[in-house]
């Protein structure tokens, strides 16, 4: 495109001093085509439009096309055209293009002045990420405009998940004070499920949110993004005036800085188009009165999904993990998640209850689900302790029975015996326990005396328990087995070898 300077000198150049178009190209710095254009040399050449070319067989194939795909890019026709036995290049397409292709129509829209309560706008925004501990995710907007007086509402939220979006609406009527009999929507998932031309299947729990509240839902047509532009430049408006070059601390920070930005900037401007001025409170004060009166109950949005636990006591929720009490391990569950808090139930029982973490690999626990874990390994560490005893020691059980039947703590005395087992070896621990119930000295103290007894008789040294640091080393224990078997299996090998046999013989 050239300016009405240049396309002047252009033909006084060559109508006046008869320069030739490859000149006034070169000393303008021109195209040859913008030389052409300006002296409308093609527009009066007949000759030239007479001029065969390798494209006339392909222009009827490229205008027919054009006629039903307008938008279609020059170089889709060339590739078109050339599978077609067309052998010359894209330029001449894209001239040929360019003298075809429809205009577009330019679309005249009409203003939609709606009623005092008539109609409120939703839609959702992307406001890029958000650090939330060690997790970036993603930042978005919320935006609920009321057509008639302009009030808007808004919040940030992490996910434009379906359980916000129920959660923002419940929030929004109460803060604007009623709801609208209708709100206009984008077609997005969570909203319209399917839709074939005017046919539309609205999403189950957004049918129930609208019988809730009594508004009736509607889409917008397809690509006609006009049609809610209330919403869309409310969250121009959000984006230019309140979030660019802001600074928060989290998520519930910037919905602080919103909410006041919302009262104290937002609803002090003036309504748009509004010819008695009236600001935008004001006349949400006046909308009020005819807005849809909120139900009893607010509209419960809280997920709700089964889940069932592994073999360890939590339950896994976007990422993180949440303890349960040990009994509930290989259950299905039923997990019950608000924007703050994480519950999880069993049948009608809550049986636990923690807050919402929204970073990730987190690990979520409550104290009393770690403690009842711990007292139930440390009871059956006990016992396995005192089942270990027993088939190392023959000895042992009548002392532990004993010992109980006295109302002493058989734990106690169990892991002294077992640190005596440990050190001494079953053997003489079994010896031990059974010279002190001669004794009648029932007590895992008595039975260490007659360890040490008998090893200070035998002249034997202190045994030394080498202590472990690695858990999977200093928990390992082994039942030792008797030998009399193995001393068995010994005495009949050398009974049945034939070397001795030979050596008898010879011997004789």
């Amino acid at each position: 495109m050239i300016d009405p300077e240049t396309r002047a000198r252009i033909r006084r150049l060559f109508y006046a001093e008869h320069w030739t178009v490859g000149t006034i190209a070169q000393e303008l710095r021109v195209h040859h085509d913008a030389v052409h254009n300006a002296l409308e040399t093609r527009r009066f050449d007949s000759r030239s439009e007479c001029r065969p070319s390798m494209l006339d067989p392909y222009k009827a194939l490229i205008t027919e096309t054009l006629e039903q795909h307008p938008r279609l890019r020059a170089t889709r026709l060339y590739e078109m055209v050339r599978a077609r036995g067309y052998a010359g290049g894209v330029v001449v397409v894209r001239r040929y293009v360019r003298t075809v292709r429809p205009a577009p129509q330019a679309e005249a829209y009409l203003r939609m002045n709606t009623l005092p309560g008539e109609q409120g706008q939703v839609d959702w925004a992307s406001f890029g990420k958000i650090a939330i501990g060690a997790t970036q995710r993603a930042l978005s907007l919320f935006v609920m405009v009321l057509g008639w007086c302009r009030a808007l509402w808004a919040r940030f939220t992490l996910d434009q998940s379906m359980e916000s979006l129920l959660r923002c609406h419940a929030d929004a009527f109460e803060s604007l004070g009623g709801a609208p009999r209708t709100i206009l929507y984008d077609n997005m998932k969570s909203v319209v499920l399917e839709r074939v031309g005017e046919h539309v299947r609205f999403h189950p729990r957004l049918l129930e949110l609208a019988g809730h509240y009594h508004f009736a839902p509607r889409p917008c047509a397809p690509y006609r993004g006009n049609e809610k532009g209330k919403v869309e430049r409310a969250i121009q408006y959000v984006r230019g005036s309140f979030f660019e070059a802001r600074r928060f601390s989290s998520l519930d920070d910037l919905n602080r800085q919103l909410a006041g930005w919302l009262q104290d900037v937002a609803h002090a401007r003036i309504v748009p188009g509004d010819p008695e001025r009236r600001l935008v409170r004001d006349a949400l004060c006046e909308e009020r009165a005819v807005l849809l009166p909120l139900p009893a109950h607010r509209f419960e949005s809280d997920l709700v999904q089964p889940i069932a636990s592994g073999k360890r006591p939590y339950v896994r929720f976007d990422g993180n993990e949440y303890s349960i009490p040990h009994t509930l391990v290989r259950k299905t569950l039923t997990l019950v998640v608000s924007e703050r808090e994480l519950r999880v139930l069993d049948g009608a029982d809550e049986v636990a209850r923690h807050p919402r973490c929204y970073d990730r690999h987190r690990v979520v626990e409550d104290r009393e689900h770690v403690q009842a874990l711990g007292k139930h390994k440390r009871a059956a560490r006990e016992l396995r302790g005192r089942d270990r005893l027993r088939a190392s020691c023959p000895n042992a059980d009548a002392l532990l029975g004993e010992i109980a039947r006295r109302g002493q703590v058989v734990g106690h005395h169990t892991t002294i015996l077992l640190g005596l087992l440990d050190r001494y070896g079953a053997g003489e621990l079994d010896a031990a326990i059974a010279v002190a119930a001669e004794r009648g000295a029932y007590s895992a103290q008595a039975v260490a005396h007659v360890c040490d007894q008998r090893r200070r008789a035998r002249n034997a040294p202190v045994p030394v328990l080498f202590e472990h640091h690695d858990p999977r080393v200093r928990d390992l224990r082994v039942t030792p087995h008797r030998l009399e078997g193995y001393d068995a299996l010994a005495k009949d090998n050398d009974q049945d070898d034939p070397k001795n046999d030979d050596d008898e013989g010879g011997a004789s």
